[in-house]
């Protein structure tokens, strides 16, 4: 295995490898909201052995979501990682309806949604990682309104008190809205765009002055840089 300096993900503590694979391409074909959510048709055993080269590179964080190929994603990085789960630092996201069998994500009606549906969706993805622990929950609606976002947070802080989660964040490129998480104890990164055209100003100053990791969402510009 290569050696990689580590760095603290925020004031978790949890010690993560500078560079991590987002894994949202592996999930393959899904509906997004009504259109297409995927990248395209996947061969899961390429994706299992990117993850073997991951690890074996020395990278140990692997972003992934319930969103993601309606979950299988999700089952993916929990059959690679099979007798490597001390190996991984797995952040996953949440927030929104995703139908498994019908291969669909879709919107909760209502804000209220997203809170009654956090612990159930925080087992759902537990289940297909086959964990008992998520290291990184991150609220996947990147515009959820700052009201029910406190209250989603204290629901959360209950999820680290459970052992089910070790810390949580929110994938978000509004400053506004990241600081409603930022004020619970175990918020620890903020999920963003950030690359050489686009810049995040105010987002680095907020995680720099509360010591949360800015994990960077984009830094190919979703391949125009590539």
């Amino acid at each position: 295995m290569s050696s990689i300096p580590s760095r603290k993900l925020g004031r978790s503590g949890i010690e993560v490898s500078p560079m991590g694979l987002g894994c949202w391409a592996i999930g393959g074909l899904w509906q997004w909201l009504g259109g297409p959510g995927g990248r395209g048709e996947v061969d899961d055993n390429e994706s299992i052995r990117a993850i073997y080269a991951a690890l074996d590179c020395g990278i140990n964080f692997f972003d992934t979501a319930a969103n993601y190929g309606s979950g299988h994603s999700e089952r993916i990085l929990g059959q690679a990682l099979a007798g490597r789960r001390q190996q991984a630092v797995i952040a996953t996201k949440f927030g929104f309806v995703v139908d498994e069998t019908g291969k669909k994500v879709s919107r909760f009606e209502h804000d209220t949604g997203v809170i009654k549906d956090a612990r159930a969706s925080c087992e759902a993805s537990l289940r297909r990682l086959d964990t008992d622990y998520i290291d990184l929950f991150q609220l996947h609606v990147w515009d959820y309104p700052a009201g029910p976002a406190a209250e989603l947070r204290e629901v959360l802080e209950g999820l680290v008190r459970e052992g089910k989660i070790r810390a949580y964040g929110w994938s978000t490129d509004s400053p506004e809205l990241a600081q409603v998480f930022v004020e619970g104890e175990h918020c620890a990164a903020i999920q963003h765009d950030l690359n050489v055209i686009l810049d995040a100003p105010e987002m680095l100053t907020l995680c720099e002055r509360r010591d949360l990791a800015s994990v960077n969402r984009s830094p190919l510009a979703r391949g125009a840089l590539n």
